[in-house]
């Protein structure tokens, strides 16, 4: 009686346990941060709709911040989608810059929940510092979008679409100051949803294909 044992011959249909769904070609890896993006982007263009850009009482203290940090969290998001693509780039500047730009965005959040407990002080210069990072940050983003645009590691519409979405400063703070707040509460909450909101999603249904 023979003693040799002949091993199963390996199944090719049993998936190997390091298989992850983010390495399959057609997974789509940044639905999460797509989703914030396009979540936040809707929640503050809601409450510039509501409220406007400047206004009192705690339906604009609370409703008002609360929408701009959940957008501010969706861009945050997408930097982080931007750096792990390499979108803008994959040398020692591009990762300056995106580190850059997450610093000062970080520094505006911490200007938008000053503003939601309400101890701002815009005659403070520190205050006044960080407030200013606001439109900064969204003018870099304005930037980083072109940049987007001429580097050509995204393709397709999530090419040229960060730079319309990214304008939103360049767009909105201009009308602001030319047609007033009853003009610019109107073009910033349209340009939020036509802009971010809408880059949200075409993120989100990057597949990973995309990036190979």
């Amino acid at each position: 009686m023979a003693l040799t044992q002949t091993p199963a011959p390996a199944r090719s249909d049993v998936r190997s346990g390091h298989d992850d769904a983010t390495t399959q070609p057609h997974s789509r890896p940044y639905l999460r941060h797509g989703t914030l993006l396009t979540v936040g982007a809707v929640a503050w263009a809601s409450m510039i709709v509501a409220f406007g850009f400047d206004g009192d009482g705690p339906g604009y203290q609370y409703g008002h911040n609360a929408g701009a940090f959940l957008f501010q969290l969706g861009v945050l998001a997408l930097l982080r989608v931007l750096w792990r693509t390499k979108a803008i780039g994959d040398g020692r500047l591009a990762r300056f810059v995106l580190r850059a730009e997450a610093v000062a965005l970080s520094v505006a959040v911490v200007s938008t929940l000053s503003d939601f407990f309400g101890i701002t002080n815009l005659d403070n210069p520190v205050s006044l510092a960080i407030d200013m990072f606001w439109p900064l940050s969204m003018l870099g983003m304005f930037l980083i979008g072109i940049r987007i645009a001429v580097a050509g590691r995204w393709q397709g519409l999530s090419r040229f679409y960060p730079v319309v979405a990214e304008s939103w400063a360049v767009v909105t703070v201009p009308t602001l100051g030319v047609f007033g707040p009853g003009v610019a509460r109107w073009v910033g909450a349209a340009h939020l949803l036509v802009g971010y909101a809408v880059l949200g999603q075409v993120v989100a249904r990057k597949t990973a294909q995309d990036e190979a």
